[in-house]
């Protein structure tokens, strides 16, 4: 029980702390949070010592029916794909709960709200029937809703409801799409494994079981719905509003993996479940995955040009870096799928960093204006250690050497190109571009001269260092020895590229 226990650990945590009787403070709902994740942490390693990374099938299955007139079972599952993601949001959240304000105003709600957002993004990535996952899918909306509505900045009633309207819409498709596949083939269930073999089927069927004009319509579906969350062009707009009023925390989870669900869903559900469609309208996807990037490497350079927002430009960025996945999962062959997975987790890490890094200069210095920030690199007076950290941060987002984000960008890369490489050469420049706009950033807010107004900075404690400092190691040691990350889910993202190239 062990899934389970990941999925409901969070959920009774945060019934314990909203139902609490007398007064919580800030204090005791901080520590009854971070007990929470301790219990997380431990069964995650006890995952991770169960887990065998050398095989393809879906482990530590967990399933009994559960509603059958809707053909709905509780079912969960890991494997390969799942796997890092679940890791990444042990850590994350982790790093949420240490980063968020001691005297956080409503503390019962606020870390409520978190666990069961948690909650919801674990059953996400643990499903392994479509209807549940869809459920846990819109767990996430309602809590993530709140967090920014409540605890967010001036325009937050603004962000939050967009993202609340994208997201519903995202959900609604999703649905569609997953109950036309299941009336379409007639199944009585929603099983993942079984809709996942019919497809295989079907793929080397002489005679298509389900006509392709069907299959192209239930993936569009998917395709838009998960490419809100991820999110793609044109479907984007509501990410760069919903990280500039979020605090620093809901940053953290919002790039780090929740943005993950969308790319994972992809994947498992688009990748896996249309592979005789998606062989037809790969060319198309690669294509859009050469706007996203470009688009976000542009806006990203724009708003550094106008001394914007340094929230809204690492926001433009990642609306880049997940176009680089949608390129990897259109060529489907065994190098860039790994690259994806490769990317979704240090992508996670090094956007999480990012955004700690911009809410601790926001924190010291009182704004993330770009002209209004010079010389924060000011050994005396600035904030030297931040601007380490950032540069490291920059360096990695780059992809530069010896950090994670070279080597995801170098498989997705190397996979792609004999497929799409005209598409790859094109996205090759979003990483040019990419440390055009992060140069941008170091150049105005940490090198030239201090002024009076960022002057003489509190001092960073170590408690708000201590996250960022966290979330580099593993940026280094991915990039150092990649291996690590790699080897859990090689035999997965192999299988599935296999299995895709399969000819109708």
């Amino acid at each position: 029980m062990l899934l389970s226990l990941l999925v409901w650990i969070p959920v009774v945590g945060a019934l314990a702390i909203a139902l609490w009787p007398g007064e919580v403070n800030a204090t005791r709902a901080r520590q009854a949070a971070i007990l929470n994740w301790i219990g997380l942490v431990v069964v995650t390693g006890a995952i991770i010592g169960q887990f065998d990374p050398n095989t393809q099938q879906i482990e530590l299955v967990e399933s009994f029916s559960w509603i059958d007139r809707l053909g709905l079972s509780y079912s969960l599952g890991i494997d390969g794909l799942s796997f890092p993601l679940v890791v990444l949001n042990t850590l994350l959240v982790g790093i949420a709960i240490f980063s968020t304000n001691e005297a956080i105003s409503r503390p019962r709600f606020y870390y409520s709200l978190m666990l069961l957002l948690t909650s919801g993004v674990y059953g996400a990535f643990l499903a392994q029937d479509l209807l549940l996952f869809f459920l846990f899918y819109e767990l996430e909306l309602i809590p993530l809703y709140f967090l920014i509505a409540i605890w967010g900045g001036v325009r937050r009633g603004y962000a939050a409801t967009k993202f609340l309207i994208y997201t519903a819409l995202s959900g609604i498709l999703i649905l569609a799409a997953f109950l036309g596949l299941a009336g379409s083939t007639g199944f009585a269930s929603f099983s993942y494994d079984r809709l996942r073999d019919f497809a295989i089927a079907q793929a080397s069927a002489p005679d298509s079981l389900l006509p392709i004009a069907t299959q192209l319509l239930l993936l569009a579906l998917i395709l838009v719905g998960f490419g809100i969350k991820i999110p793609l062009v044109p479907l984007h707009t509501w990410l760069p509003d919903a990280h500039v009023e979020a605090s620093t925390p809901i940053s953290v989870l919002l790039a780090g993996v929740l943005l993950k669900l969308g790319t994972y869903g992809l994947i498992r559900f688009g990748l896996g479940l249309f592979p005789e469609a998606w062989s037809q309208i790969a060319p198309l996807l690669a294509a859009w995955a050469v706007v996203s990037v470009l688009y976000g490497s542009f806006a990203a350079i724009s708003e550094g040009l106008a001394n914007g927002d340094m929230k809204r430009l690492v926001a433009y960025s990642s609306v880049g870096h997940m176009g680089f996945i949608l390129l990897a999962v259109a060529a489907a062959t065994p190098v860039s799928l790994m690259g994806a997975e490769f990317q979704m987790v240090a992508h996670g890490l090094i956007s999480g960093l990012l955004f700690l890094l911009v809410g601790i200069v926001y924190k010291k210095v009182g704004t993330r204006q770009l002209s209004a920030l010079s010389g924060l690199f000011n050994p005396q007076r600035g904030l030297p250690v931040i601007g380490s950290l950032m540069v490291l941060g920059v360096m990695a987002s780059s992809g530069i050497p010896g950090m994670a984000g070279f080597i995801a960008e170098f498989l997705i890369f190397r996979g792609s190109f004999p497929a799409y490489p005209v598409h790859t050469l094109l996205c090759m420049l979003g990483t040019g571009l990419t440390a055009v706009y992060f140069l941008i950033l170091l150049n105005q807010s940490f090198f030239g001269r201090l002024t009076e107004r960022v002057a003489n900075l509190p001092s960073v404690s170590w408690l708000d260092r201590a996250p960022a400092i966290a979330l580099s190691i593993p940026i280094a040691l991915f990039g150092l020895q990649p291996s690590w990350l790699a080897y859990w889910s090689e035999s997965v993202t192999t299988a599935l590229a296999v299995s895709t190239r399969i000819s109708p």
